[in-house]
This record gives structure tokens, sequence and C-alpha cells, in this order.
């Protein structure tokens, strides 16, 4: 094994020198096509046509445009902002049609909490997280404005169609003062076409060799220009098919295939707890693989030890990616009202389909504390007649499914115009910006308890030999219907088949829950130049702004009563308003001087004023120094703020049934091995030999994540919640050499740091800042049985802790070859280092430094290297995945058995995995009926993923242990376009 990774890690190292003597796709070319793209979007750029029919020819030069990150247009392909751009081009050699996807593979993104395998999630959409720093730290626009964002602050972007993007831009700096809050981590700015001529057709089709993730997409746009107008008008279908967890051997098993029976539970046969006839011991029903004996015979049990025979692979009946569906149509529109006034409109409606299944139901008599449901003493079906049994069984009948509908809507407008102000023209906007996202999600699979109560109450056979409810001097009435007062015995202790489809149906309660927000907001800008200085103009942005976000996620009422087997939650509803006004300067100080070719400073201030907690105001400071022409150094410092979201401050809360490990536990709990957490498990009363125990009541028996037989409360709003702040620095150098035409190198050092963190904390979090690092403020939000010192309540919220910062360096290379007559070539190599990661939950806590742990790698690079001559062209990509430290399932499985550090989340020993890279391959015809054909393979060497036990137990994986963003199969596709 070791010779493998250090072959790899070879060839990676040789692949990435290659990759800075061949470049990449070249910077300045990639610039100019974007200025000239963003030019045809400028409110100017009607103006400049009109002008010249009234004035001499000028010179001809660069058009000004505005770049993500500042409200001043500029002529400069190199900004005081660090930006990263990707292009439609850009977008196709992916091989990806889902914006999510598309995103994620980009090297400054880590994994977002919630994504395409978060099965426990119930089904949603595609989120970005940059820097690690949480989906709701990174401000979403399109086309410069801001996109909709959930209650909990997150913005889902599956609703953005892929073939409609003309660039994707991300400010990889904060810009709070520039565009408010949520914008700490950076902003991404999805660019969509505005100028169509004519028609063009795209078809895709996609699939894993595996034959699962079909991938199937059309697309149709259409638009025209004439002197005064223009519109576009698109409409888009993008499907993506499921992938099971028993498709393939790597993902069958929860915790892979290394350990297939380390996460299994007791399976679909009658578990009894308190038999009079084996106390304290368990019985299970007898079974074969076909079949299962009858329920009511008490010879019909064995003592249940967990036999892997008597256990079941709930992973077997889930989903490891979740199919959706997209339908979206899209317009633009503009119109000159007069030759300095235009008007333009931007509206989309789409319609996002999606879909999620879990395991079956671990169904038992205590799914609510509040309200036990026995099998009771007098019914039909017990066993042990007089005695109420306490159960359990796994409902694999019918797997808890549910299916989500988010429709979303976007209408913006605008008056945009210029004038002249002495020597300088101004331009000027006044519009309004609307979204709004409502969504439904309808489940099944889990069950009412009141009809559950009923059915496993009295029962006894009626003279017609069918069994009934109640007793036969109290009959209650057969039927489907529990509203109505009718009742169907259930066998709950049968096996598989022996429980009917009308008896499920009468216990099952389906559910519907609501969700949605609106963001409103009117804004007035303005720009130009003040008065000129000896180097060049003043630039001056300003403008007001008012915005009003409200938003509500109601679950069904059945829900909220607590009645189900399902999680009880409570309904969250809030709003709150923002009026803001900001102010831009941009000087350019110096020029033409030795050693100053130029140098440029930016100041922008923004004050805000919130409707709920008060007032803010942020400042960035930039600038940028050209010491030779060749050579660019551009630093900034900015304040940044990130407001409470709604669900922070009005979240009702709900239950959930945690995972996590009991670090107390004797055997696999940090107590086993560290004095001073066993020290602390001693002072809460906890012998020295305790067991922590599963749903069954089994002892566990690894260092896996083990689920709570109890629900925690979790998500409960917090009106004392305080804004978050940050200080986002960066420092970095352009160099294009003269001597070496078409090499660009950028290198960008950023930091930032986020005090009053506002996070929504985790069991493990809570347990392991009690246990592992003393923290006395989360060992009171645990509570134990003073018998058994399992534990029994375990609360957890929102909160500003202490304080999250990160430190890294973002690298570029870029090189586009001299032509050839064998063709073009193009190569480019982006990476991100991760120097630091670290996170204080609160005063006099440890620093923890969560660097090369999961979902944080200290490493990750694309290197792409393109090449086309005349009709064909062929792209082939690399994606590296840097190393990172696991858990160890056991220690005996621990390449690094003595591992440990302050920030170790898990004990002593580390599994080190080593670094990962996937190869992509892709190439396309021009046809001369003006159409291209292209076809691609990703993953070309079918590389598997190394197990990460710790995606799972940490939330980032619902389905097994592996880390999502990782290829799991090779996935092939074909695309066509036809031009019109």
């Amino acid at each position: 094994m070791a010779t493998k990774t250090s072959l790899l890690s070879s060839a990676i190292r040789s692949a990435l020198a290659i990759g800075l003597i061949w470049g990449a796709a070249a910077v300045p070319a990639a610039f100019a096509q974007e200025s000239s793209t963003a030019a045809k979007t400028d409110p100017s750029a009607t103006r400049s046509q009109k002008d010249a029919k009234q004035k001499p020819a000028p010179v001809v030069g660069l058009k000004a445009v505005t770049v993500t990150g500042s409200r001043i247009p500029s002529v400069d392909l190199e900004t005081q902002q660090p930006i990263f751009s990707m292009t439609q081009e850009d977008i196709k050699k992916t091989g990806l049609t889902n914006v999510g996807d598309i995103v994620q593979q980009l090297t400054m993104m880590s994994l977002p909490g919630t994504n395409k395998s978060s099965v426990l999630s119930g089904a949603s959409g595609a989120f970005v997280n940059m820097r690690n720093l949480g989906s709701q730290r990174v401000l979403v626009l399109v086309n410069g404005k801001r996109w909709i964002s959930g209650i909990n602050g997150a913005t889902d972007i599956s609703n953005i169609p892929a073939a409609l993007i003309e660039r994707i831009e991300v400010l990889k700096d904060g810009a709070s003062a520039v565009y408010g809050s949520d914008a700490i981590s950076g902003v991404i700015n999805f660019i969509l076409k505005d100028r169509f001529d004519g028609s063009q057709f795209n078809a895709y089709y996609g699939e894993n060799q595996g034959g699962d993730a079909q991938t199937t997409q059309y697309s149709f746009t259409t638009g025209a220009r004439t002197d005064k107008s223009s519109i576009v008008f698109n409409v888009n279908y993008n499907k993506t098919g499921v992938v099971w967890t028993n498709s393939r051997d790597i993902t069958r098993y929860a915790y892979s295939p290394n350990h297939p029976y380390g996460t299994l539970e007791a399976g679909p046969w009658g578990l009894i707890y308190n038999s009079p006839a084996n106390p304290g011991q368990y019985l299970m029903l007898n079974h074969t693989a076909t079949q299962s004996s009858d329920p009511r015979d008490p010879a019909n049990y064995h003592v249940y030890t967990g036999n892997p025979a008597d256990q079941y692979n709930f992973t077997a009946q889930k989903m490891y990616q979740m199919p959706t569906q997209l339908n979206s149509i899209f317009t633009h529109a503009t119109y000159d009202i007069a030759d300095n006034v235009t008007a333009k409109m931007t509206a989309m409606y789409s319609d996002r389909q999606s879909s999620d299944q879990i395991a079956g139901d671990p169904l038992n008599y205590n799914a609510q504390r509040n309200f036990p449901v026995y099998v009771d003493a007098q019914s039909y079906y017990n066993p042990f007649p007089g005695t109420n049994l306490l159960w359990n069984r796994m409902m694999t009948e019918i797997p808890p499914f549910y299916r989500q509908d988010y429709k979303s809507y976007h209408l913006d407008g605008s008056i945009d115009g210029y004038f002249e102000l002495g020597e300088h023209e101004w331009d000027w906007s006044v519009g309004f910006n609307y979204n709004r996202g409502q969504g439904t999600t309808h489940g099944t699979g889990e069950w009412n308890l009141l009809a559950l109560k009923k059915a496993l109450g009295p029962s006894f056979l009626n003279a017609d030999g069918v069994v009934q409810c109640g007793t036969p001097t109290a009959p209650i009435p057969l039927g489907p219907s529990y509203q109505l007062g009718q009742c169907t015995p259930v066998p709950i202790l049968a096996g598989p088949g022996g429980i009917s489809a009308q008896q499920l149906a009468y216990i099952l309660a389906p559910s519907t829950d609501t969700f949605g927000s609106t963001d409103r907001s009117y804004n007035f800008d303005i720009n130009g130049t003040l008065f000129d200085l000896p180097a060049g103009g003043l630039g001056f942005a300003g403008g007001v702004e008012s915005r009003q976000l409200s938003g509500y996620s109601r679950p069904d009422s059945f829900a909220q009563t607590g009645y189900t087997s399902s999680n009880a939650a409570n309904s969250t509803t809030g709003k709150y308003r923002v009026n803001s006004a900001y102010v831009e300067f941009n000087a350019p100080l110096l020029k033409d001087l030795p050693g100053v070719q130029s140098l440029s400073v930016d100041f922008a201030s923004r004050y805000s004023h919130y409707s709920n907690f008060g007032s803010t105001t942020d400042n960035k400071y930039s600038f940028e120094w050209k010491p030779v022409s060749d050579l660019l150094i551009r630093g900034n410092y900015a304040e940044g703020f990130r407001a409470p979201t709604l669900q922070d401050l009005f979240g009702g809360g709900g239950q959930g049934y945690d995972h996590y490990l009991d670090q107390c536990d004797s055997v696999y709990g940090a107590a086993a091995t560290n004095a001073s957490v066993a020290a602390i498990c001693a002072a809460q009363g906890v012998p020295a030999n305790f067991r922590q125990r599963d749903r069954q009541g089994l002892p566990i028996t690894s260092v896996g994540a083990t689920q709570s037989a109890t629900p925690s409360f979790i998500g409960v709003g917090n009106a004392n919640l305080k804004p978050e702040t940050a200080v986002t620095r960066t420092l970095g150098a352009v160099y294009s050499p003269s001597f070496v035409p078409g090499l660009d190198l950028t290198l960008d050092w950023y930091s930032i740091r986020i005090n009053n963190e506002i996070q929504s904390i985790s069991a493990q979090y809570v347990v392991n800042q009690c246990y592992l690092f003393s923290s006395a403020q989360y060992c009171s939000q645990l509570g134990r049985d003073a018998t058994t010192s399992q534990i029994t309540t375990l609360s957890r919220g929102n909160a500003n802790l202490g304080h999250i910062s990160t430190k890294g360096y973002d690298f570029t290379v870029s090189y586009r070859f001299p032509e050839t007559r064998y063709g073009n070539f193009v190569s480019r190599l982006d990476s991100n280092y991760v120097s630091q990661f670290q996170s204080q939950s609160g005063a006099g806590a440890t620093v923890v430094n969560s660097v090369g742990i999961i979902p944080q790698y200290r490493v990750r690079a694309n290197l792409t290297t393109s090449w086309s001559i005349g009709s064909f062209g062929a792209t082939w990509r690399l994606r590296y995945f840097g190393a990172l430290r696991d858990e160890c399932y056991t220690r005996f499985e621990c390449n690094q058995p003595n591992y440990r550090s302050p920030s170790w989340p898990f004990g002593v020993g580390a599994n080190r995995k080593g670094a990962i890279s996937y190869n992509d391959v892709s190439g396309y015809w021009k046809a001369p009926w003006n159409a291209t054909l292209s076809i691609g393979i990703n993953n070309v060497f079918d590389k598997k993923p190394s197990p990460l036990y710790s995606a799972k137990d940490l939330g980032y994986n619902g389905a097994v242990g592996f880390d999502p963003e990782l290829d799991i199969d090779r996935y092939i596709y074909v695309s066509y376009q036809q031009k019109f």
C-alpha cells in the first residue's frame, strides 16, 4: 500500500510540475472575451452606438465594465479583488449539467452540509460552501442581483439552468461593504445570457458505467435584436436519476465492505424486551430466509444476542444519490425608451422535483417517550397474555419516502440611464428585485401512533373468525379509518409478509410539510467620475437599498402534535427588513513613475439598519500596485457582517434521533485511554465499566456514532443571537512575463476570521466539547439516567460560539502555447492550499485546527489541458484531492494507532487516507451544418474512493462512509448542439 501511495504522490507531483511548465487557459484571452461579453450587457453599450452616429468616431479602446466585487466600472483586466472566472466552454468541459455539481468541483469550494447524499434531510437542493465556512456565509448572485435564500440563510442553486450560464464569477474575498450581509467567505455570481441572435438547441445524456445516475438535459434558446430592443427566451429540462446504495459493493454497507456487519440493526421480526419467560433478555421471532414463525406462539422465539442472522442491513433500502428534475423558463428583454434611457426586465420560473428514500423505520414502543405504545396485555396477537409487551420492529415494508416539489419565481426590472456632468459621464439605475420560493414535501413511511395504539390494544377473534379490536363486550368497529372511529388490529411482532397491506395502511401516517421564503428589494445606484486626478479620474459609486425578507416552515398539523413515529416539529415564521446605503471610491494615486507604473486605492463602506437588532457599518480597503507592466500586486482588508437567519431567530425546532459516540464508553470512548476524560465521567457518576448501548439495548461494537434511543430537541430559534462579524485579509500578485507571451501566474493569500459565530450545534459536538475539551457549558446540556448512566437528554440549538478562522493560498498557472501545425494547446492549473482552519467554542475552550479532517482537504487542485485544430478539440482534466485523516473503525485498522492531538475528535489513533485523483477526458467536433457533437468520460480509470467513516458519523453523507464529492464510478456522456 505504501508503494502505491508513493507512486501516486509522484505522479501527482509530476503532473503539477508539467502544469507549471505548460501553463493553462490563457487568462488575457479569457478576460478579453468576458469584457466583450460584459460590454454587451453594460447599459452604456447602446449609448456608445448612438453617440457614434452623432459624433466623430473616437479612438477605439477597452470598454469599462462592472466586475463582481466592485460597483465602479473598470477597463482593467485584472482587478484589486481576487476573482475566478469560469466560462460556458469551461462548464462544458466538466461534463456536468447540474449547477451544484459544477460549482462543487472548484478548488475553493468545500462539501456543503446538505448535498446530494444527504438522504436524511428529506429531499433538498444544491448549495455552495466556500472555504468550508458554511453555505449561509457565501452570497449568491444571478446577474449581479441577490438570489433567493431559505429561512436557514442558504441559497439553493439547483434551480439555475446550467445551459443558460454565460460565465460564473467567484469573488474569493469578503464583500459585505459592497453587497451587505452574508458575503463573508466570498461571492459567486452566475451571469446568464441576456443577448442572443437566432436559435440554439442543446441535448445531453450521461450515466455512470454502473447504469445509474442517468442524466438527460434539453435546452432551447432563441433571441433577437433590433436598434431599440432585444429579447432572449430559454426553456430548460434537466433530469438526473437515482443511485441506490445496494447497486454496487462499495456503497452496499454503511461502513464499506470492510465492515459488513458494522451497522446492522435488529431486522423486521418481532423483538420483545420484557418477556416474562426470559427476564432481562431480549426475544426475537424465529425466522428463515423465506418465512417467519407464528408470532402468537411463545415457543417460536429465541434469545436475541445481535447475531447477524437476526439483523438487517438498513442501507439496503437507502438512496446514495437523490434523483432530481428541473424545468425552467427564462426571459430577458431590453428596450431603449430614449437615447440615454433603457428599460430592462428579467423573469424566470423553475420547478425542481426531487425524491429521497431512507431505510425502513425501526419502530418501537417508545417512538415518543411521552406516548408509549405497548402490545396490550389483552391483544389477540400477544404471545404472553397478561403482560404489556415492550417491542421493536424494523418496518421494511414501507420505508420512509419523501417527494419534494420546489417552485421558484424571479422577477427584476430597472430603468438605466446616463447623463453628462462636466466632462464625465455618469450612469444611474433604479430598479427592483423580487424572489419567491415555495416548496412542499410529501412523505410516507412514518406511522400514526394514535392508530397504532388502538391497533395494538385489546383485540379478540369474533364469531366470524376475524380478529377485531376491543373486547367481546365492547368491540370497536372494523374498518380502515381511524378518523371514523374504526380499527384494524395489527400483528406488529410478525415478520415480513405477516402484516397485510390493509393493516399497514391503517397505521400509516402520510405527511405534507410546506416551506417558503420571499425576498423583495428596491434600489437606486449611481456611478461616475467625480473629478480628474494626476493619475486618472476619481471613481465613485453610491446607492441605497431597501430589502425585506420573510419565510416560513410548516410541518403538517399531525407532526406538530407529536403523535407520529416521525420527529415532532414546530412551525417557523419570521421576517425582517434592512435599509442600507453604500459608497465606494476608487482613487488612482500614481502612474508612469519608476517602480510605480500605477498605484490606486479603493474604499467602500455600507451602513445597514436592521428592523430586528440595530445597525452596522462595514468598510473595505483595497489597493492595486503595478511596479512594472508585467506585475500586479493587490491587497484587501474587509469587514464582514452576517445577520442571524430567520431559522436562527425564529426556528420552531423539532425532535431528532442523534448519532454520537458517548466518550464515557469504557471500550470505544475516549475514557478508555484518556485519564482526564475518565475523570470527568466519574465526576458525573458514570461507572468505570460503563458501556453505551444502541437502539436495541446492546453494547456498541465500534467507535462509529450510534443513534440514540431517545430523541433530542434541536434547532430552536434564539432571539438573543448577535450578528456575526468578520475580518477578511487578502494579499496577492499577478505576474504575466512579457518574455513568455501567454503565461500568467496568480498567487493570493487569504485570511478570514469570524467572531460571534452562529452555529447549529451537533450532538457529537456537544458530547466532545464536554468530555474532550472540558467545557462546562456543554456538559450542562447533557443529562444521564440515574440508574443506567445512559444519556437520556441532550439539547442543542443555535449559539454565538467563540470564533472560526481559516488561512490559505490560491495559486493559478495558465499558459497558451504558441500556435503549431498540430493545433493550439492551452493549459491551466488551479489550486488551493489551506494552511489553517481553526475554531473555538468559547472563552477558555480548546482551539481546534481541523485541516486535513473531512471535509477540510488541505490541498485541492484542477489541472486542465485543451487542444484544438480546425473543427476538432479535446480536453484532459485532472482533479486532485489531498490526504485526510479519518477515524478508525477499530483500533486494529489504524495506520497511525498512536496519533493524538488536541484538535483530533476521535480519541487515540487515526487512519490516514492518501490523496486521490480523477482523470477526465472529452472531445468535440464542429459539424459543417452548424452543429457541435461532444463526448466525454469522467473518472476514466474508474478510481474508487477510500472509506471515510466520519463522513457518515458527522452527517456529511447520510448513506455510507464516503465523501460525496468523490466519484464512485466511471461516468460517460454525449451532447449535441445545433444552432439555427
